[in-house]
C-alpha cells in the first residue's frame, strides 16, 4: 500500500456524501463523567505537541488516513450501516479528551448511543476541486484538540466508490490503517448480502492505554532504559535527532511548508534480493538503516549516524485486529566512520536493534518526563525518524492494488524530515515529508537515489539476484539537475545560496 497524499491518491470525481458522529452522539458525550482508564504517554505527548503549535499561532493539520476503492454502483444506506458497524467495533473512536483543572481526561460513549450524519456535499466534476474540498472538510473535522476528530467520505459514481478515512493520529497508526480495507470490505460484502455482521468488538486501545500506562509509572530515574536515552539525546548535542542531510533551513525562521516524496523505491525483485543477504542480520530494516549511515556519512559528512526508529507496541494477540496508536520508539547510533563497508555497517544496525529494540515498550514522552525535559516542540515533530513496515502479511494485502488502496498523509508545515518505507508485493515503497526547500528537495533526491543504488547493488552482487538494473524510473517533481546527482554536496550548497538570495 503506497503512502501518499491527497492530491496523488489517484481521486475521481463523483457525487460526495460524508458522515460524521450525529450531534445527539455529541451530546450524550458532554454528559459523561470521566472514564478513569487514561490516556496513553504518546496521545498526551500529541495532544501537548499540538496545543503548544496552535498557541504559537499555527494552525498545522496533522491527520492520517485511508483511501480504498468498493466496485460497481454502492447503496448510500449500505454503506453508512457499514461505516457504523466498523465504527462500534473500535472503542477508541468512541473515546475522546478533554481539560479539567487537573489535566486532560478520557470519556467513552457508549455503543448504543453512536450514529451517524450523512451529509451531501454535492457533484465534483474536476480532480483539483474534489481534492481541494475534501483536504479543507478533513482539515476541519479532525483537529486534535477537538472531539469528534474524525471523519468518512465517500466519492460515488456509476462504475465504482471510493472511500476516504481521515483520523487525527491519536485514533491511529500506519498499521490500523493498513488493516482498514479488508476489515471494511468484509463487513459491507456481509451487509450486501443481507446479513448482520456479528456484533465482535475488536481488543480496546484504551485498555492497552492502562495497562502500558501502569508499566510506564513503574520506570523511575534508574531505570537502564533512561540512562540510555540520557546518553544519546547528550551525543546529539541535547536535542533529539534531525535529519542527517541539510534542510536548507535558518535558525529563527518561521516554520516552513512541506512537500511529499513518494515513489517505488525498487522492484519485488530487487527488494527480495536485498532481503536474503540482509536475513542474517536482521533483515530489511537493518539494511536500511546501515544504507543510511553510509549515505549520512558519505553525503553529509557524519561520522555518526543517528536517528529514531518507530516499532508497533501490539504484543499481545489481543490488540492484533485493534485500531489505536501501538507505536513506541527507539534510539539508533552507528558509526559509520569505523564503517569500511556495506557488511559493517550491516553489522553495527544488527547490534543497535538487538540492544534497543526493547526500548520501545517504555514511551518516550515517559522517559523525558523523567529526564527533566518535556522538549516543548514549536514544531509538530520532536525528531526525525525513520519508519519501517512489512505489510505484506496485513490482512488482505494481496488486494490493495485491486481496491486501489493507499494510506494518506496531510502534509502542513514541520522543519524536520521523516522516511517511512514500505515493503509491499511489489518491491520497497518510500515517503517523506520534509521543508518545502530547494536545499530539501537536493538531500532527500539524494538520499533516496544512493538507498536505491545500494538496495540495487546488495541485490544484484550479494542477494542472488540474476537480473539486468531495473528500468531508470520515470523523472518525479523532484527531479534533480545532473550534477545534482553526481556531486550532491555541490548542488545541495548552490540550492542553499539560491535561498538565502530567495529570501534576500
Amino acid at each position: 500500500m503506497r503512502i501518499t497524499d491527497l492530491a496523488r491518491c489517484e481521486a475521481r470525481p463523483g457525487r460526495v456524501m460524508e458522515w460524521t458522529l450525529h450531534p445527539s452522539t455529541i451530546d450524550a458525550a458532554t454528559a459523561l463523567a470521566d472514564d478513569l482508564r487514561p490516556l496513553s504517554y504518546i496521545q498526551e505527548s500529541h495532544l501537548r505537541t499540538a496545543r503548544t503549535v496552535r498557541d504559537s499561532g499555527l494552525t498545522v493539520p496533522t491527520w492520517i488516513g485511508m483511501r480504498f476503492s468498493l466496485p460497481g454502483p454502492v447503496d448510500p444506506t449500505l454503506l453508512e450501516a457499514t461505516l457504523l458497524d466498523w465504527t462500534l467495533r473500535h472503542e477508541t473512536l468512541r473515546s475522546g479528551f478533554r481539560r479539567r483543572t487537573e489535566g486532560v481526561r478520557r470519556f467513552t460513549i457508549g455503543a448504543g448511543s453512536v450514529a451517524l450524519r450523512r451529509h451531501e456535499a454535492g457533484v465534483f466534476d474536476r480532480t483539483d476541486e474534489l481534492v481541494a474540498y475534501l483536504q479543507n472538510r478533513f482539515d476541519a473535522a479532525t483537529n486534535a484538540l477537538e472531539w469528534p476528530n474524525y471523519i468518512y467520505a465517500a466519492v460515488l459514481r456509476e462504475d465504482g466508490t471510493d472511500v476516504y478515512l481521515a483520523f487525527d493520529h491519536s485514533n491511529v497508526d500506519g498499521y490500523s490503517l493498513f488493516r482498514i480495507p479488508a476489515e471494511f470490505q468484509e463487513l459491507y460484502d456481509t451487509r450486501r448480502r443481507g446479513g448482520e455482521p456479528q456484533a465482535v468488538a475488536a481488543g480496546s486501545y484504551l485498555d492497552f492505554c492502562e495497562l502500558e500506562c501502569a508499566h510506564a509509572d513503574e520506570v523511575d530515574q534508574t531505570h537502564s532504559a533512561v540512562a540510555h536515552w540520557r546518553e544519546f539525546i547528550s551525543r546529539c548535542d541535547d536535542r533529539l535527532p534531525s535529519f542527517p542531510l541539510d534542510l536548507g533551513l535558518e535558525p529563527h525562521e518561521p516554520m516552513p511548508a512541506q512537500k511529499l516524496m513518494t515513489e517505488m523505491l525498487v522492484d519485488e525483485a530487487h527488494a527480495a534480493g536485498f532481503e536474503r543477504y540482509c536475513r542474517p542480520y536482521g533483515g530489511t530494516l537493518a539494511g536500511i538503516l546501515a544504507a543510511s549511515g553510509l549515505i549520512a556519512r558519505e553525503l553529509g559528512g557524519h561520522d555518526v549516524y543517528r536517528t529514531v526508529v518507530p516499532f508497533h507496541t501490539r504484543a499481545a494477540s489481543q490488540w492484533q485486529d485493534s485500531l489505536g496508536w501501538y507505536v513506541g520508539v527507539v534510539p539508533i547510533e552507528i558509526p559509520a566512520v569505523d564503517a569500511p563497508d556495506f557488511p559493517s555497517a550491516l553489522a553495527m544496525a544488527r547490534s543497535e536493534l538487538r540492544a534497543n529494540r526493547r526500548l520501545a515498550r517504555t514511551p518516550l514522552a515517559r522517559i523525558l518526563h523523567l529526564l527533566g525535559s518535556d522538549f516543548r516542540p514549536t514544531s509538530p515533530d520532536l525528531h526525525s525518524l525513520l519508519s519501517f513496515i512489512d505489510a505484506r502479511s496485513v490482512p488482505g494485502a494481496e488486494r490493495w492494488t485491486e481496491q486501489n488502496a493507499c494510506a494518506t498523509l496531510r502534509v502542513s508545515h514541520g522543519d524536520q524530515a521523516c522516511v517511512w518505507v514500505t515493503r509491499l508485493h511489489e518491491g520497497l515503497h518510500l515517503a517523506c515529508r520534509h521543508p518545502d526547500t530547494a536545499v530539501a528537495a537536493l538531500s532527500l533526491r539524494a538520499y533516496a537515489d544512493a538507498l536505491r543504488d545500494t538496495i540495487v547493488r546488495i541485490a544484484e552482487q550479494g542477494g542472488g539476484l540474476d537480473t539486468a538494473r531495473p528500468a531508470a524510473r520515470p523523472a518525479s517533481e523532484l527531479e534533480l539537475l545532473p550534477s545534482a546527482r553526481i556531486l550532491p554536496g555541490q548542488a545541495i550548497d548552490e540550492a542553499r545560496t539560491v535561498g538565502r538570495l530567495l529570501r534576500a
